[in-house]
């Protein structure tokens, strides 16, 4: 941990608006990095609004009630697939209040946790990263298999691994063993080893499929060409 403190000093944390930090990780599961962004690009081209900034046109990122009043075909036209479903109606408990994302900024990490994952199409992992990303919860600590890996690599005394598939219950656990381990600022941890381990694996990472986006990638407004 030293050394990647050392080697990549005023490392920062995205703090996204919550809608969109949620949706994006939504659509991300099961995809490539290149997926991901062109996927999160055609949403926002479909959905956003046009604005413009230092002379060149954008659509930012739409909001809850434009995704949730929606077809299916028109989402299934920005390529999400089965999260089609999911993502629809995450949008309709946004815009009807039934998931109030700003007002767990104000909550405790284990009440945002249980509303998160509340949401179908939301387990652990996605909702540790809106969490880290978008609601100030900086103990919030992804867990994914490179997560893993990471751990086993340099941390299996201190944070042994659960056998067997990763359940929610043993992601909660693991979850609870990393925050006692590395403390209040868990998330800061997270985003050090993991930016260090993916520099150290090169081009790799990019290519491989995972269970979202890389922590701590943008997941930012579409450029219209």
């Amino acid at each position: 941990m030293a050394k990647a403190v050392k080697k990549y000093p005023g490392l920062r944390l995205l703090r996204q608006d919550p809608f969109q930090c949620c949706i994006s990780f939504m659509a991300s599961s099961n995809s490539s990095i290149p997926c991901i962004r062109d996927r999160l690009r055609r949403i926002c081209s479909t959905f956003g609004k046009k604005t413009k900034f230092r002379g060149e046109e954008f659509r930012v990122f739409p909001r809850p009630r434009d995704l949730a009043s929606a077809s299916r075909a028109e989402l299934l036209s920005c390529g999400l697939g089965y999260r089609v479903g999911f993502i629809k109606d995450a949008s309709a408990e946004a815009a009807g209040g039934g998931l109030d994302l700003a007002s767990l900024r104000r909550s405790g990490y284990q009440k945002a946790m249980e509303a998160l994952i509340a949401v179908p199409g939301i387990g652990g992992k996605i909702a540790d990263c809106v969490m880290l990303f978008s609601l100030d919860k900086l103990e919030a600590f992804p867990i994914d298999r490179w997560t893993m890996r990471i751990l086993e690599r340099y941390y299996s005394r201190a944070v042994p691994l659960p056998p067997g598939t990763l359940t929610p219950k043993k992601y909660a656990e693991l979850h609870d063993k990393v925050v006692e381990y590395f403390g209040p600022y868990a998330g800061y941890a997270q985003q050090f080893l993991f930016k260090m381990e993916r520099d150290l694996g090169g081009g790799r990472w990019l290519q491989d499929r995972d269970s979202g986006p890389t922590p701590g990638q943008s997941t930012g407004s579409s450029r219209r060409r």
